[in-house]
Protein backbone atom coordinates (compact mmCIF):
# COMPACT_ATOMS: atom_id res chain seq x y z
CA UNK A 1 0.00 0.00 0.00
CA UNK A 2 2.75 2.78 0.93
CA UNK A 3 4.37 1.93 -2.45
CA UNK A 4 1.33 2.56 -4.42
CA UNK A 5 0.74 5.84 -2.23
CA UNK A 6 4.49 6.65 -2.93
CA UNK A 7 3.88 6.08 -6.57
CA UNK A 8 0.95 8.24 -6.86
CA UNK A 9 2.46 10.93 -5.19
CA UNK A 10 5.55 10.45 -7.76
CA UNK A 11 3.26 10.84 -10.49
CA UNK A 12 1.72 13.62 -9.27
CA UNK A 13 4.44 15.53 -8.64
CA UNK A 14 6.24 14.62 -11.79
CA UNK A 15 2.49 15.59 -14.18
CA UNK A 16 2.59 18.91 -12.03
CA UNK A 17 6.38 19.74 -13.16
CA UNK A 18 5.72 18.70 -16.60
CA UNK A 19 2.97 20.14 -16.57
CA UNK A 20 1.53 21.94 -20.30
CA UNK A 21 -0.22 24.89 -18.35
CA UNK A 22 2.06 27.79 -17.72
CA UNK A 23 0.99 30.70 -15.67
CA UNK A 24 2.28 34.46 -14.76
CA UNK A 25 4.87 34.39 -12.50
CA UNK A 26 3.48 36.60 -8.95
CA UNK A 27 4.60 40.14 -10.19
CA UNK A 28 6.03 38.63 -13.47
CA UNK A 29 4.33 41.35 -15.50
CA UNK A 30 4.27 44.33 -16.79
CA UNK A 31 1.80 46.02 -19.41
CA UNK A 32 2.41 48.96 -20.19
CA UNK A 33 0.75 51.69 -22.46
CA UNK A 34 1.81 55.01 -23.71
CA UNK A 35 -0.47 57.76 -25.51
CA UNK A 36 1.98 60.19 -27.37
CA UNK A 37 -0.50 63.53 -28.13
CA UNK A 38 0.71 67.24 -28.71
CA UNK A 39 -0.08 68.38 -25.69
CA UNK A 40 0.82 66.10 -22.98
CA UNK A 41 2.02 62.43 -23.50
CA UNK A 42 0.73 59.80 -21.08
CA UNK A 43 1.49 56.77 -19.74
CA UNK A 44 1.15 53.87 -16.99
CA UNK A 45 2.24 50.66 -15.91
CA UNK A 46 0.19 47.48 -14.83
CA UNK A 47 1.62 44.74 -12.73
CA UNK A 48 -1.31 42.97 -11.98
CA UNK A 49 -1.83 40.83 -14.94
CA UNK A 50 -3.30 37.09 -14.96
CA UNK A 51 -1.75 35.16 -18.14
CA UNK A 52 -2.43 31.87 -18.73
CA UNK A 53 -0.74 29.24 -21.70
CA UNK A 54 -1.46 25.80 -22.66
CA UNK A 55 1.86 24.72 -24.90
CA UNK A 56 -0.31 21.79 -25.71
CA UNK A 57 -3.27 23.73 -27.86
CA UNK A 58 -1.59 27.26 -28.31
CA UNK A 59 -4.79 28.79 -26.14
CA UNK A 60 -3.75 31.40 -24.11
CA UNK A 61 -5.80 33.69 -21.90
CA UNK A 62 -5.11 37.04 -20.18
CA UNK A 63 -6.87 39.03 -18.05
CA UNK A 64 -6.06 42.83 -16.68
CA UNK A 65 -7.82 44.63 -13.68
CA UNK A 66 -8.34 48.62 -15.06
CA UNK A 67 -8.09 49.83 -11.78
CA UNK A 68 -4.76 48.34 -11.50
CA UNK A 69 -3.13 50.94 -14.64
CA UNK A 70 -0.48 53.16 -12.17
CA UNK A 71 0.29 56.85 -13.19
CA UNK A 72 2.50 59.35 -12.69
CA UNK A 73 -0.43 61.95 -11.89
CA UNK A 74 -3.45 60.97 -9.62
CA UNK A 75 -5.23 62.89 -11.72
CA UNK A 76 -4.98 61.13 -15.18
CA UNK A 77 -5.71 57.86 -13.26
CA UNK A 78 -8.75 59.29 -11.78
CA UNK A 79 -9.82 60.79 -15.04
CA UNK A 80 -8.89 57.15 -16.80
CA UNK A 81 -11.24 55.03 -14.42
CA UNK A 82 -14.34 57.25 -13.94
CA UNK A 83 -14.36 58.84 -17.80
CA UNK A 84 -12.79 56.48 -20.02
CA UNK A 85 -12.41 53.13 -19.13
CA UNK A 86 -15.17 53.53 -16.45
CA UNK A 87 -13.24 50.82 -14.74
CA UNK A 88 -16.66 50.53 -12.01
CA UNK A 89 -18.98 49.41 -15.00
CA UNK A 90 -15.81 47.02 -17.25
CA UNK A 91 -13.16 46.46 -14.25
CA UNK A 92 -10.90 43.71 -16.36
CA UNK A 93 -10.05 43.45 -19.99
CA UNK A 94 -9.77 39.84 -21.21
CA UNK A 95 -7.85 38.32 -24.02
CA UNK A 96 -8.53 35.14 -25.47
CA UNK A 97 -6.33 33.62 -28.74
CA UNK A 98 -4.32 30.40 -29.86
CA UNK A 99 -0.79 30.96 -31.25
CA UNK A 100 -1.31 30.48 -34.69
CA UNK A 101 2.51 29.10 -34.79
CA UNK A 102 3.62 25.55 -34.23
CA UNK A 103 5.86 25.68 -31.16
CA UNK A 104 8.25 22.87 -29.79
CA UNK A 105 7.98 23.97 -25.82
CA UNK A 106 10.22 21.03 -25.30
CA UNK A 107 13.68 22.71 -25.75
CA UNK A 108 14.70 25.67 -24.87
CA UNK A 109 14.60 28.90 -28.11
CA UNK A 110 12.73 31.78 -28.85
CA UNK A 111 9.98 32.14 -31.43
CA UNK A 112 7.84 35.06 -33.34
CA UNK A 113 4.55 34.12 -33.08
CA UNK A 114 1.24 35.54 -34.02
CA UNK A 115 -1.79 35.10 -31.59
CA UNK A 116 -5.18 35.30 -33.06
CA UNK A 117 -8.29 35.94 -30.34
CA UNK A 118 -10.97 38.41 -29.06
CA UNK A 119 -9.94 41.46 -26.94
CA UNK A 120 -12.43 42.47 -24.62
CA UNK A 121 -12.47 45.80 -23.15
CA UNK A 122 -14.64 48.46 -22.10
CA UNK A 123 -17.73 46.01 -23.09
CA UNK A 124 -16.68 46.01 -26.42
CA UNK A 125 -15.28 42.36 -28.13
CA UNK A 126 -13.15 42.24 -31.16
CA UNK A 127 -11.40 40.11 -33.31
CA UNK A 128 -7.31 40.96 -32.95
CA UNK A 129 -3.85 39.15 -34.57
CA UNK A 130 -0.69 40.21 -32.00
CA UNK A 131 2.36 40.04 -32.74
CA UNK A 132 4.73 38.73 -30.12
CA UNK A 133 8.11 36.80 -29.21
CA UNK A 134 7.51 33.72 -26.84
CA UNK A 135 11.20 32.27 -25.55
CA UNK A 136 11.24 29.23 -23.75
CA UNK A 137 14.44 28.78 -21.32
CA UNK A 138 14.90 25.82 -18.82
CA UNK A 139 11.42 25.84 -16.75
CA UNK A 140 10.27 29.34 -17.88
CA UNK A 141 8.37 31.00 -21.20
CA UNK A 142 9.41 34.50 -21.68
CA UNK A 143 6.40 36.69 -23.27
CA UNK A 144 7.43 40.24 -24.86
CA UNK A 145 4.72 41.52 -27.27
CA UNK A 146 4.22 45.33 -28.18
CA UNK A 147 1.08 46.44 -30.52
CA UNK A 148 -1.51 49.33 -30.80
CA UNK A 149 -4.69 49.74 -29.92
CA UNK A 150 -7.44 52.22 -31.05
CA UNK A 151 -9.62 54.38 -28.46
CA UNK A 152 -12.62 54.24 -31.10
CA UNK A 153 -12.56 50.30 -31.68
CA UNK A 154 -13.72 50.07 -28.18
CA UNK A 155 -16.59 52.57 -27.53
CA UNK A 156 -14.12 54.83 -25.51
CA UNK A 157 -15.06 58.27 -26.27
CA UNK A 158 -12.99 61.77 -25.65
CA UNK A 159 -14.43 64.83 -25.58
CA UNK A 160 -13.75 66.88 -28.14
CA UNK A 161 -11.53 69.39 -25.18
CA UNK A 162 -9.37 67.06 -24.73
CA UNK A 163 -9.06 65.67 -28.45
CA UNK A 164 -5.24 66.79 -28.14
CA UNK A 165 -4.83 65.18 -24.55
CA UNK A 166 -5.59 61.29 -25.83
CA UNK A 167 -3.98 59.94 -29.01
CA UNK A 168 -6.22 58.04 -31.12
CA UNK A 169 -4.12 55.18 -31.23
CA UNK A 170 -2.47 53.74 -28.17
CA UNK A 171 0.84 51.80 -27.50
CA UNK A 172 0.43 48.62 -25.96
CA UNK A 173 3.59 46.86 -24.51
CA UNK A 174 3.50 43.13 -22.38
CA UNK A 175 6.57 41.58 -20.86
CA UNK A 176 6.01 38.55 -18.62
CA UNK A 177 7.57 35.46 -17.35
CA UNK A 178 5.50 32.17 -16.72
CA UNK A 179 6.12 28.96 -15.16
CA UNK A 180 4.26 25.88 -15.19
CA UNK A 181 1.31 26.26 -12.93
CA UNK A 182 0.94 23.47 -10.20
CA UNK A 183 -2.22 23.16 -8.45
CA UNK A 184 -2.03 23.79 -4.87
Amino acid sequence: MKKVLFLSILVTAWFNYYSQIFKAKDGATLIHFYSKSPLEDIEANNKNAVIVLNTATGDIQVRVTIQAFKFKNGLMEEHFNENYLESTKYPNSVFKGKINEKIDFSTDGQNKVTVSGKMEMHGVTRDVELDGLLTKKGNEIYIDSKFKLKVADYGIKVPSLYIKNIAEVIDISVVSTLEPYIKK
